[in-house]
């Protein structure tokens, strides 16, 4: 600093010491203009290398979360062993005898039919004669099914099939 190669700025207790730019030599225009095209420069070859890596850490994830070639192997196996017992089991149920004919199964579609038809005319019968009863009854429509001991299709969680 006595030399005067670097100065010296106090700060209270802090002393700070820097080189003196005044004794650099000036840049001129032409080479400040240079640098700056060298920065630019640098600058577009920085974001091509860091694109590259992102396309590489990218690529490196899909990598890593693939499979490798003894798992495949083994996936493939254990595919192959669901698959020959699917075979299996079609082949059984292909040679099964007690197949069920068209008639038989038009049968009992009809049934189901007929008493799906049932069930709903009298349920809708049993609705229509107890709100004719509760409309005179002092009490809700609960305590009245509690009093006589009526169950409903709901209190099981039955539902009414829908029609096919």
């Amino acid at each position: 600093a006595q030399q005067g190669r670097v100065r010296e700025k106090v700060y209270g207790k802090q002393k700070i010491y820097f080189a003196d730019q005044e004794q650099l030599p000036a840049a001129s225009d032409a080479e400040l203009r240079g640098l700056d095209g060298e920065i630019a420069a640098r600058s577009g070859q920085l974001q091509a290398l860091q694109q590259s890596c992102r396309h590489m850490e990218a690529e490196l994830k899909d990598l890593n979360s693939s499979m490798t070639t003894p798992e495949i192997a083994r996936e493939i196996e254990a595919l192959r062993k669901d698959c020959a017992s699917y075979t299996e089991k079609l082949e059984r149920i292909k040679s099964a005898t007690n197949h069920v004919t068209p008639e038989e199964k038009e049968k009992v579609c009809r049934e189901q039919q007929l008493y799906r038809r049932e069930w709903r005319r009298r349920k809708r019968m049993a609705t229509e004669l107890l709100d004719a009863i509760l409309e005179g009854y002092p009490k809700s429509k609960k305590q009245f099914f509690e009093e006589v001991g009526i169950e409903t299709d709901e209190d099981h969680g039955v539902e009414l099939p829908a029609t096919t």
